[in-house]
Protein backbone atom coordinates (compact mmCIF):
# COMPACT_ATOMS: atom_id res chain seq x y z
CA UNK A 1 0.00 0.00 0.00
CA UNK A 2 1.53 3.69 -0.97
CA UNK A 3 1.94 6.42 1.17
CA UNK A 4 -0.84 8.03 -0.61
CA UNK A 5 -3.26 5.10 -0.15
CA UNK A 6 -3.07 5.07 3.12
CA UNK A 7 -3.63 8.70 3.94
CA UNK A 8 -7.08 8.09 2.08
CA UNK A 9 -8.31 5.52 4.68
CA UNK A 10 -9.83 6.56 7.98
CA UNK A 11 -8.38 4.70 10.43
CA UNK A 12 -11.98 4.52 12.44
CA UNK A 13 -13.31 2.48 9.31
CA UNK A 14 -10.91 0.05 9.59
CA UNK A 15 -11.77 -3.51 10.29
CA UNK A 16 -10.26 -6.69 12.40
CA UNK A 17 -11.22 -9.92 11.21
CA UNK A 18 -10.13 -13.65 11.33
CA UNK A 19 -8.70 -15.58 8.23
CA UNK A 20 -8.82 -19.32 8.76
CA UNK A 21 -7.17 -21.67 6.06
CA UNK A 22 -7.61 -25.58 5.90
CA UNK A 23 -6.12 -27.67 3.20
CA UNK A 24 -4.03 -30.33 1.65
CA UNK A 25 -0.60 -29.27 2.02
CA UNK A 26 1.31 -27.86 -0.83
CA UNK A 27 4.65 -25.94 -1.49
CA UNK A 28 4.48 -21.98 -1.38
CA UNK A 29 1.05 -21.90 0.41
CA UNK A 30 1.52 -19.41 2.89
CA UNK A 31 3.15 -16.52 0.06
CA UNK A 32 0.20 -17.49 -1.71
CA UNK A 33 -2.40 -16.62 0.97
CA UNK A 34 -0.36 -13.91 2.09
CA UNK A 35 0.09 -12.40 -1.29
CA UNK A 36 -3.78 -12.57 -2.13
CA UNK A 37 -4.13 -10.40 1.27
CA UNK A 38 -1.09 -7.87 0.18
CA UNK A 39 -3.57 -7.63 -3.13
CA UNK A 40 -6.35 -6.63 -0.89
CA UNK A 41 -4.01 -3.71 1.15
CA UNK A 42 -4.53 -5.95 4.63
CA UNK A 43 -2.58 -5.44 6.73
CA UNK A 44 -1.51 -9.07 8.82
CA UNK A 45 -1.35 -8.24 12.75
CA UNK A 46 -0.65 -11.96 13.57
CA UNK A 47 0.19 -15.42 11.57
CA UNK A 48 -0.32 -18.79 12.68
CA UNK A 49 0.34 -22.28 10.73
CA UNK A 50 0.72 -25.73 11.40
CA UNK A 51 0.75 -29.23 8.95
CA UNK A 52 -0.29 -32.16 9.94
CA UNK A 53 2.12 -34.08 7.70
CA UNK A 54 0.29 -37.27 8.55
CA UNK A 55 -2.69 -36.24 7.01
CA UNK A 56 -1.14 -33.74 4.84
CA UNK A 57 -3.13 -30.82 5.93
CA UNK A 58 -2.27 -27.38 5.98
CA UNK A 59 -3.66 -24.86 8.58
CA UNK A 60 -2.99 -20.94 8.93
CA UNK A 61 -4.90 -18.83 11.10
CA UNK A 62 -4.39 -15.35 10.28
CA UNK A 63 -5.61 -11.90 12.06
CA UNK A 64 -5.83 -8.92 9.40
CA UNK A 65 -7.10 -5.55 9.67
CA UNK A 66 -8.19 -3.34 6.89
CA UNK A 67 -11.39 -2.54 4.18
CA UNK A 68 -12.76 -5.83 3.26
CA UNK A 69 -14.71 -7.24 0.46
CA UNK A 70 -15.31 -10.66 2.09
CA UNK A 71 -16.62 -12.62 -1.37
CA UNK A 72 -13.72 -11.33 -3.43
CA UNK A 73 -10.81 -12.44 -0.81
CA UNK A 74 -12.41 -15.42 -0.38
CA UNK A 75 -12.67 -16.32 -4.54
CA UNK A 76 -9.02 -15.19 -5.21
CA UNK A 77 -7.91 -17.60 -2.34
CA UNK A 78 -9.43 -20.30 -3.75
CA UNK A 79 -8.18 -19.76 -6.88
CA UNK A 80 -4.60 -20.05 -5.69
CA UNK A 81 -4.98 -23.00 -3.32
CA UNK A 82 -5.03 -26.61 -3.64
CA UNK A 83 -9.04 -27.62 -4.64
CA UNK A 84 -10.06 -29.07 -1.56
CA UNK A 85 -10.03 -26.39 0.75
CA UNK A 86 -11.92 -25.23 3.62
CA UNK A 87 -11.75 -21.69 4.76
CA UNK A 88 -13.70 -19.19 6.84
CA UNK A 89 -12.96 -14.83 6.70
CA UNK A 90 -15.11 -14.06 10.48
CA UNK A 91 -14.96 -11.02 12.70
CA UNK A 92 -13.05 -10.69 15.58
CA UNK A 93 -15.46 -9.03 17.68
CA UNK A 94 -17.37 -9.87 20.14
CA UNK A 95 -19.30 -13.07 20.29
CA UNK A 96 -22.86 -14.24 22.01
CA UNK A 97 -23.39 -17.16 23.80
CA UNK A 98 -26.11 -18.59 25.58
CA UNK A 99 -25.32 -20.92 28.27
CA UNK A 100 -26.99 -24.10 30.09
CA UNK A 101 -26.87 -25.45 32.86
CA UNK A 102 -28.95 -28.00 35.48
CA UNK A 103 -27.88 -28.07 39.03
CA UNK A 104 -24.37 -27.02 39.87
CA UNK A 105 -23.14 -23.60 39.65
CA UNK A 106 -19.03 -23.56 39.91
CA UNK A 107 -18.59 -23.37 35.70
CA UNK A 108 -21.76 -21.20 35.37
CA UNK A 109 -20.38 -18.86 38.06
CA UNK A 110 -16.71 -18.99 36.67
CA UNK A 111 -18.12 -17.61 33.61
CA UNK A 112 -20.38 -14.97 35.01
CA UNK A 113 -17.80 -13.65 36.69
CA UNK A 114 -15.08 -13.63 34.32
CA UNK A 115 -17.32 -11.70 31.86
CA UNK A 116 -18.73 -9.03 33.91
CA UNK A 117 -15.12 -8.24 34.76
CA UNK A 118 -13.71 -8.59 31.51
CA UNK A 119 -11.85 -11.57 31.65
CA UNK A 120 -13.74 -13.13 28.96
CA UNK A 121 -15.01 -10.67 25.93
CA UNK A 122 -18.18 -12.29 25.44
CA UNK A 123 -22.11 -11.36 25.61
CA UNK A 124 -23.87 -13.73 27.87
CA UNK A 125 -27.70 -13.66 26.05
CA UNK A 126 -29.44 -15.64 28.32
CA UNK A 127 -28.89 -18.71 30.59
CA UNK A 128 -31.44 -22.16 30.58
CA UNK A 129 -32.02 -24.35 32.57
CA UNK A 130 -33.80 -27.69 33.38
CA UNK A 131 -34.25 -26.70 37.13
CA UNK A 132 -34.57 -23.30 38.49
CA UNK A 133 -31.62 -23.49 40.73
CA UNK A 134 -29.47 -21.45 39.41
CA UNK A 135 -31.94 -18.46 38.52
CA UNK A 136 -30.65 -16.25 41.42
CA UNK A 137 -27.01 -16.32 40.39
CA UNK A 138 -27.59 -15.60 36.89
CA UNK A 139 -30.01 -12.77 37.65
CA UNK A 140 -27.71 -10.96 39.93
CA UNK A 141 -25.66 -10.59 36.88
CA UNK A 142 -28.94 -8.92 35.02
CA UNK A 143 -28.85 -12.05 32.28
CA UNK A 144 -32.15 -13.49 31.72
CA UNK A 145 -32.89 -16.82 32.92
CA UNK A 146 -34.77 -19.63 30.99
CA UNK A 147 -36.44 -22.72 32.89
CA UNK A 148 -37.89 -25.11 31.10
CA UNK A 149 -38.17 -28.17 32.90
CA UNK A 150 -38.12 -31.78 31.50
CA UNK A 151 -40.65 -33.63 33.80
CA UNK A 152 -43.34 -34.68 31.97
CA UNK A 153 -41.85 -34.63 28.44
CA UNK A 154 -39.96 -36.76 26.12
CA UNK A 155 -36.39 -36.14 25.38
CA UNK A 156 -37.37 -34.61 21.89
CA UNK A 157 -40.52 -32.47 23.42
CA UNK A 158 -38.08 -30.70 25.81
CA UNK A 159 -34.97 -30.06 23.52
CA UNK A 160 -38.11 -28.23 21.18
CA UNK A 161 -39.09 -26.29 23.96
CA UNK A 162 -35.14 -25.64 24.82
CA UNK A 163 -34.67 -24.54 20.88
CA UNK A 164 -38.07 -22.15 20.72
CA UNK A 165 -35.71 -20.38 23.46
CA UNK A 166 -32.50 -20.37 22.36
CA UNK A 167 -33.08 -20.08 18.31
CA UNK A 168 -34.38 -16.14 18.74
CA UNK A 169 -31.10 -15.20 20.63
CA UNK A 170 -28.90 -16.38 17.16
CA UNK A 171 -25.81 -16.98 19.34
CA UNK A 172 -23.07 -17.97 18.34
CA UNK A 173 -21.98 -21.01 20.88
CA UNK A 174 -23.85 -22.77 23.36
CA UNK A 175 -22.08 -23.86 26.29
CA UNK A 176 -23.03 -26.70 28.36
CA UNK A 177 -21.93 -25.38 31.73
CA UNK A 178 -22.28 -28.72 33.80
CA UNK A 179 -26.24 -29.76 31.75
CA UNK A 180 -26.28 -33.07 33.01
CA UNK A 181 -28.44 -34.42 30.13
CA UNK A 182 -27.69 -36.35 26.69
CA UNK A 183 -28.48 -33.92 24.16
CA UNK A 184 -30.25 -35.88 21.19
CA UNK A 185 -28.66 -35.85 17.34
CA UNK A 186 -31.06 -33.82 16.14
CA UNK A 187 -30.66 -31.40 19.20
CA UNK A 188 -26.60 -31.41 18.04
CA UNK A 189 -27.25 -31.05 14.09
CA UNK A 190 -28.93 -27.33 14.76
CA UNK A 191 -25.64 -26.13 16.31
CA UNK A 192 -22.52 -27.77 14.20
CA UNK A 193 -19.04 -27.63 16.13
CA UNK A 194 -21.02 -24.59 18.16
CA UNK A 195 -21.68 -26.68 21.18
CA UNK A 196 -18.83 -26.75 24.27
CA UNK A 197 -19.45 -29.48 26.92
CA UNK A 198 -17.37 -29.77 29.97
CA UNK A 199 -16.76 -32.97 30.67
CA UNK A 200 -15.44 -34.03 34.31
CA UNK A 201 -12.92 -36.91 33.33
CA UNK A 202 -9.19 -36.49 31.33
CA UNK A 203 -11.10 -38.13 28.37
CA UNK A 204 -10.99 -40.48 27.24
CA UNK A 205 -10.91 -41.88 30.44
CA UNK A 206 -14.45 -42.61 32.35
CA UNK A 207 -16.83 -41.69 29.67
CA UNK A 208 -20.31 -41.15 31.08
CA UNK A 209 -21.84 -40.96 34.41
CA UNK A 210 -20.23 -40.85 37.46
CA UNK A 211 -16.46 -40.17 36.55
CA UNK A 212 -15.26 -39.55 39.49
CA UNK A 213 -16.89 -42.76 40.90
CA UNK A 214 -14.87 -44.55 38.25
CA UNK A 215 -11.63 -42.82 39.22
CA UNK A 216 -11.69 -43.94 42.56
CA UNK A 217 -12.76 -47.54 41.80
CA UNK A 218 -9.82 -47.63 39.56
CA UNK A 219 -7.31 -45.74 42.17
CA UNK A 220 -6.31 -43.04 39.72
CA UNK A 221 -3.38 -40.61 40.38
CA UNK A 222 -4.69 -37.96 38.67
CA UNK A 223 -8.13 -36.12 38.08
CA UNK A 224 -9.06 -34.15 35.10
CA UNK A 225 -11.90 -32.35 32.91
CA UNK A 226 -11.49 -32.21 29.26
CA UNK A 227 -13.34 -29.60 27.18
CA UNK A 228 -14.79 -30.26 24.00
CA UNK A 229 -16.97 -29.62 20.96
CA UNK A 230 -20.33 -31.95 21.26
CA UNK A 231 -21.17 -34.43 18.27
CA UNK A 232 -23.49 -37.57 18.39
CA UNK A 233 -21.32 -40.00 20.07
CA UNK A 234 -21.49 -38.82 24.11
CA UNK A 235 -18.25 -37.57 25.49
CA UNK A 236 -16.07 -38.25 21.88
CA UNK A 237 -16.15 -34.95 20.08
CA UNK A 238 -12.92 -33.15 19.40
CA UNK A 239 -11.21 -32.18 22.34
CA UNK A 240 -10.25 -28.24 22.89
CA UNK A 241 -8.62 -28.14 26.32
CA UNK A 242 -7.48 -30.44 28.95
CA UNK A 243 -6.12 -29.98 32.35
CA UNK A 244 -5.03 -32.34 35.28
CA UNK A 245 -4.12 -32.45 39.32
CA UNK A 246 -2.54 -34.73 40.98
CA UNK A 247 -4.49 -36.82 43.68
CA UNK A 248 -3.61 -40.24 46.00
CA UNK A 249 -5.02 -42.82 47.73
CA UNK A 250 -6.86 -40.70 51.14
CA UNK A 251 -9.25 -39.14 48.39
CA UNK A 252 -12.74 -40.63 48.76
CA UNK A 253 -14.71 -40.07 45.46
CA UNK A 254 -16.55 -37.12 46.74
CA UNK A 255 -13.39 -35.66 47.60
CA UNK A 256 -11.91 -36.42 43.99
CA UNK A 257 -15.18 -34.25 42.95
CA UNK A 258 -14.64 -31.08 45.43
CA UNK A 259 -11.32 -30.93 44.12
CA UNK A 260 -12.03 -31.61 40.09
CA UNK A 261 -14.64 -28.83 40.43
CA UNK A 262 -12.12 -26.03 40.02
CA UNK A 263 -10.33 -28.24 37.06
CA UNK A 264 -13.64 -27.97 35.56
CA UNK A 265 -14.36 -24.66 35.62
CA UNK A 266 -10.85 -23.57 34.56
CA UNK A 267 -10.69 -25.68 31.63
CA UNK A 268 -14.34 -24.43 30.47
CA UNK A 269 -13.34 -20.92 30.38
CA UNK A 270 -10.36 -21.50 28.85
CA UNK A 271 -11.49 -23.92 25.98
CA UNK A 272 -14.47 -20.98 25.84
CA UNK A 273 -11.71 -17.96 25.73
CA UNK A 274 -10.33 -19.80 22.73
CA UNK A 275 -13.12 -20.81 20.73
CA UNK A 276 -14.20 -16.89 21.29
CA UNK A 277 -10.86 -16.06 19.90
CA UNK A 278 -11.52 -18.16 16.41
CA UNK A 279 -7.92 -19.98 17.88
CA UNK A 280 -9.92 -23.49 17.14
CA UNK A 281 -9.97 -25.69 14.27
CA UNK A 282 -12.20 -28.62 14.11
CA UNK A 283 -11.06 -31.56 11.19
CA UNK A 284 -12.09 -35.05 11.51
CA UNK A 285 -12.82 -35.40 15.51
CA UNK A 286 -9.88 -33.82 16.17
CA UNK A 287 -8.83 -29.83 16.82
CA UNK A 288 -5.59 -27.65 15.86
CA UNK A 289 -5.32 -25.19 18.80
CA UNK A 290 -3.84 -22.32 17.64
Amino acid sequence: MSHQDKTMINPANLQRKVLITNCADAQGLIAKITGVCFAHQLNIIKNTEFVDHAQGRFFMRAELEGLFDDERLLNELREVLPVQNHMKLVDAGKKRIVIMVTKEAHCLGDILMKSYYGGLDVEIAAVVGNYDVLRNLTEKFNIPFHYISHEGLNRQQHEQAMLNVIKPYKTDLLVLAKYMRVLTSDFVAEFPDKIINIHHSFLPAFIGASPYKQAWDRGVKIIGATAHFVNNNLDEGPIIKQDVISVDHSYSAEELAHYGRDVEKSVLSKALQLVLNEQVVVYGNKTVVF
